[in-house]
């Protein structure tokens, strides 16, 4: 055979296939900046991202955060106001009981206050930010985070007794008619004025929101001594921390929806002996008084609180109690070993998901029965803790999970997910467009939250409650699971972007994806199905190009 021929065939084949091979291969896009521009409202950082360090695209998430707060504001609001649809409400609240109790904040997507969630959101809140408050500094927001912690604890001042004489303590846990409440789809210029304030005191007791709103006092006076060098308000905090944990241990124990049973159907308690915990640790961390640490040692030795699996969130403490008491065991110098002995313990099994929780194929950590009512609080939550602790783990490479988990957490979160969803609003132009929030939809037809269809004014930075087990994601305001907001949602994630504004040197992971749904992928085996059927019609083709004298004559003498 001639040798010439035989490369030139040879050469007429492998180009062949290299066409097929690059026919396949989806061409790559240039890289662009998909992030929604951000708005001109004061204190939303303008510059463009571009993987550069510190980053504008995460100082802008930690703004919008911030700025969902200010849009859940009560009571009269600021001349430095940023959220331009919201007004002046609820400046009655607390009258009928002679206690201004109009600050504050609303609940989620309506406008009822309850003290347990928000005492939790603060001390969250502040944890984060004593760790990461480098975060806030690059990112020019640490005088939007005091403005949003002090208007929470100004509430909570205003709604708790100063006193630790027990039969004249009290503290505010509700404001508000949840049947009202829920029939009301409307601006907040016009709340319905049935608003109850309902408390908890020496005979109706509530161990279990006065020991969160302890840990919240205490906390909050960490950071307003130690990052705002406010003296003067974080000694008047840490009073009322030391007052609130006097009532908190007032006996009996009490859960506090018996007392109140209006919040039972909202925000119902499971236990106190984890809220007492949490309180003295808290207490122990502002203060250096080994009592308080004698305190939630001897509490969390006599109610089995060693060993729990539960995930960490507004009413189950014990998990955040595991890392807190590593931390602060760790920091004093005595020792650790028990304390993350149980965190890793506890930190373990969420990396390693079984028992009922497990990951989503989207890669979503997933609990059945937490994660079916807002999926993403216990991915976020979980994330927070691991970050936390990832530092002071036992080894390099236990930190090293810790921390793959929760980036892997919050990139699912910011849209590396099977829809390319970032699930903040205003984001991106994939970002949930519906959240189930009365004020920023714009409507005031409770029958129909479709009426306007389009949402009238974005709630940026606002983390909705998340997709179902499956990845999938209905973005109707009537869904209410997955599209409600809450100040509790934010708590976690807020922290979880200070962190990245220290540690990240790239852009959140929606700044690359294109916008619309990614489209429907095909499986390796279809691909290599494919690339084989097209090589064998290729060399057929190739066949019967060699053959086509051969294949001619034969058939002009069959036609013969």
């Amino acid at each position: 055979m001639n040798f010439r021929a035989r490369d030139h065939k040879r050469g007429i084949l492998l180009t062949s296939l290299i066409t097929t091979l690059l026919l396949l291969t989806p061409l790559t896009q240039a890289q662009n900046n998909y992030a929604l521009p951000p708005p001109n409202i004061p204190g939303i950082p303008q510059e463009p991202s571009n993987n550069s360090y510190p980053n504008p695209e995460y100082a802008r998430l930690i703004a919008y955060s911030l700025y969902f707060y200010e849009a859940e504001r009560s009571g009269k609001l600021p001349t430095d106001n940023r959220v331009s649809w919201r007004h002046d409400s609820a400046l009655n609240d607390g009258q009928e009981v002679g206690l201004d109790l109009s600050k504050g904040y609303y609940d989620a997507g309506d406008y009822a206050k309850f003290t347990f969630p928000l005492s939790w959101t603060i001390t969250v809140i502040s944890w984060g930010a004593l760790e990461w408050s480098k975060g806030y500094e690059l990112a020019n927001q640490t005088q939007y985070l005091r403005d949003m912690v002090k208007w929470g604890t100004d509430w909570l001042i205003n709604a708790s007794s100063n006193t630790n004489n027990t039969a004249d303590q009290y503290l505010y846990v509700m404001i508000g008619n949840i049947e009202s409440d829920l029939n009301y789809w409307g601006p907040d210029t016009d709340i319905p004025t049935l608003r109850p304030s309902l408390k908890v005191n020496s005979s109706a007791h509530g161990t279990d929101v006065s020991g969160e709103t302890a840990a919240a006092m205490a906390a909050s006076s960490l950071l307003f001594r130690n990052q705002f060098n406010d003296t003067g308000y974080a000694n008047t905090l840490l009073t009322y921390a030391k007052n609130l944990y006097s009532f908190a241990e007032t006996t009996p124990f009490t859960l506090y929806q018996n007392s109140v049973p209006q919040v039972k159907s909202a925000y119902s308690s499971s236990s106190y002996f984890d809220e007492l915990v949490w309180g003295a640790l808290w207490l122990y961390r502002a203060t250096n008084d080994t009592s308080y640490l004698d305190k939630a040692v001897n509490y969390f030795n006599t109610n089995s609180l060693s060993g729990l699996k539960k995930i960490f969130n507004w009413d189950e403490k014990s998990g955040g109690c595991y890392v807190l008491f590593a931390q602060l065991f760790q920091q004093s110098g005595q020792d650790s070993s028990k304390w993350k002995s149980e965190a890793e313990r506890y930190l373990d099994g969420i990396v390693n998901p079984s028992d009922g929780c497990t990951f989503t194929n989207g890669g979503l950590y997933w609990c059945d029965g937490d994660s079916d009512q807002a999926s993403l609080n216990p991915s976020l939550d979980t994330a927070f803790l691991c970050l936390i602790y990832a530092p002071i783990a036992t080894s390099s490479a236990k930190t090293q999970t810790y921390v793959n988990f929760a980036l892997s957490q919050i990139d699912y979160v910011l849209g590396k997910n099977p829809i390319n969803t970032p699930y903040v609003v205003g984001v991106h132009p994939n970002s949930p467009q519906n959240p189930h929030h009365a004020g920023a939809h714009g409507g005031n037809d409770v029958s129909n939250l479709n009426n306007p269809p389009q949402t009238q004014h974005v709630l940026y930075g606002a983390i909705v409650g998340g997709p179902n087990k499956k990845d999938k994601f209905s973005d109707s305001r009537t869904d209410f699971i997955q599209t409600e907001v809450a100040l509790d949602y934010n708590a976690p994630f807020q922290s979880l972007m200070a962190y990245q504004m220290i540690n990240s040197r790239s852009d959140p992971y929606y700044v690359n994806v294109p916008p619309g749904k990614p489209q429907p992928k095909i499986s390796v085996g279809a691909i290599v199905a494919i690339v084989i059927i097209c090589v064998i019609l290729i060399i057929i083709a190739i066949l019967l190009f060699l053959k086509r004298k051969k294949i001619a004559e034969w058939w002009k003498n069959r036609r013969q």
